[in-house]
């Protein structure tokens, strides 16, 4: 037997989230690029140690995502669109959670919550990042090479381009700069989506 809730966040719980992440930003200090990206690094790992609702698991998948973008090396991003999605990962470099993340089944939940708030921020960013991913590795199953094997080649930069200027087109028709976004969140269950090859830290249990 399961059981369905729903969790409505009003614009005052939001505010409190995003009161969270300018605190992270304060806490962080003069953390480099690479402190913050292990940092969210780690909160994967130990996620791998309890048991996960499908709810926090699929959002954690979308973390592993942020993480993918800025270790990609044929992503490579540029220094301020790094800038972009180290500004959301900068809430999970922060030690303090409101929930202990050891808690079975709970442990996870407010990180989650705000990992759905930075993918509706970073909509645009992820859904260029599948497609991206989705075009190497079938690209490179046509090639006969393993799509972890493309680094940086001519035939994947040029696709790269494409996606990039897109997703910068979308973005500024929205405003620049990070904040809260209250959209539709971006990359839960797809009908016949299959997640394509990137560097990934998370492995479910």
């Amino acid at each position: 037997m399961s059981l369905s809730l729903t969790i409505e966040l009003n614009d005052q719980d939001l505010a409190h989230f995003k009161s969270a992440l300018e605190a992270a930003h304060k806490a962080a200090g003069d953390r480099s690029p690479d402190e913050i990206v292990s940092a969210a690094a780690a909160l994967l790992e130990n996620a791998q140690k309890v048991r996960l609702p499908d709810f926090i698991r699929e959002r954690l998948e979308r973390l592993d995502d942020m993480i993918a973008m800025v270790r990609d090396e044929g992503w490579h991003l540029d220094d301020e669109d790094r800038r972009h999605v180290l500004s959301a990962l900068v809430y999970f470099a922060d030690p303090k959670d409101v929930i202990p993340d050891h808690v079975e089944v709970l442990g996870f939940l407010d990180d989650a919550i705000m990992v759905e708030l930075c993918v509706r921020e970073l909509r645009h960013e992820l859904e260029a990042y599948d497609e991206f991913c989705e075009y190497r590795e079938r690209e490179a199953r046509k090639r006969g090479v393993e799509p972890s094997a493309v680094g940086r080649t001519e035939w994947l930069d040029a696709r790269r381009d494409e996606l990039v200027e897109r997703m910068h087109s979308r973005r500024q028709r929205e405003g620049g700069g990070f904040g809260i976004g209250y959209g539709d969140s971006s990359g839960y269950g797809r009908p016949g989506y299959t997640r394509a090859w990137r560097p990934s830290l998370f492995r479910f249990r």
